[in-house]
């Protein structure tokens, strides 16, 4: 079995000079980065350290995922994080848990022990709203429905259909809003894959921690949350309409 670590960059080079260096690369057979257009010199330094960078045409996570998606080479894709959200660490015990045999396995905030030191109120309330309507219209019982950390098959955002482009309107008013992620959530439940969960912490990112000053406020997202959560409530609709 062969991982690739699928990592979505947009001007992480602070995130990424201290997250790299941790990943387990014995376990790791491919390392991408899907880069949207840096310019503070996060394709430089990925090159520098050897890891193999895909700079993507069109903006927006998700289109930049759907055209990276034939070079990645493992058996199965890991998505991750590399601001600081997504923990390093916890790649062994992902992998561990994908050798069990799942479809898709994803590393909760909110499962047991696992908390988001990222949260805001809103993100917070929203990530717990929305995994409540998945499960509820999609008969699934997921603790965390969004978070990009998670491992699945390779074949898995194929079968789903997550690797094709829809039409210029949709990607303008809903793809450019949301990754992958949310929707491989529906399709995996609708289509009854085998999913798991493991608990991980989601700490700071790690350009926010280094902005903090005593209890001043976190510096604001750069989430677009209303937009993100209009374009998820949306594909929410729209996936339970579908027969299919």
């Amino acid at each position: 079995m062969k991982f690739t670590l699928l990592i979505p960059t947009m001007n992480e080079i602070v995130g990424m000079r201290e997250i790299m260096p941790r990943i387990p690369k014995k376990l790791i057979h491919q390392i991408l980065i899907v880069d949207g257009g840096s310019t503070d010199g996060t394709i430089e330094y990925a090159r520098e350290n050897g890891y193999e960078v895909y700079s993507q045409k069109r903006r927006g996570i998700r289109l930049g995922l759907i055209e990276s998606y034939p070079l990645i080479k493992g058996d199965y894709i890991i998505s991750f994080s590399p601001d600081g959200n997504s923990v390093p660490e916890e790649i062994p015990n992902l992998i561990k848990k994908l050798k069990e045999g799942y479809d898709l396995v994803i590393v909760s905030r909110y499962l047991n022990w696992a908390r988001s030191y990222d949260d805001t109120f809103i993100s917070r309330l929203g990530n717990w709203y929305f995994t409540k309507i998945i499960n509820f219209l999609f008969g699934y019982h997921y603790t965390d429905s969004l978070v990009m950390f998670r491992g699945y098959k390779r074949a898995l955002p194929e079968e789903l259909g997550l690797t094709k482009i829809r039409s210029n309107i949709w990607e303008k008013i809903i793809g450019k809003y949301i990754s992958w992620e949310p929707q491989m959530s529906v399709r995996a439940a609708k289509k009854r894959k085998k999913i798991s969960e493991i608990p991980g912490d989601e700490p700071l990112r790690v350009e926010d921690i280094g902005e903090m000053h005593g209890n001043r406020m976190l510096p604001p997202s750069r989430i677009h949350h209303f937009k993100s959560g209009f374009a998820c409530l949306y594909m929410f609709l729209e996936e339970f309409i579908k027969k299919e």
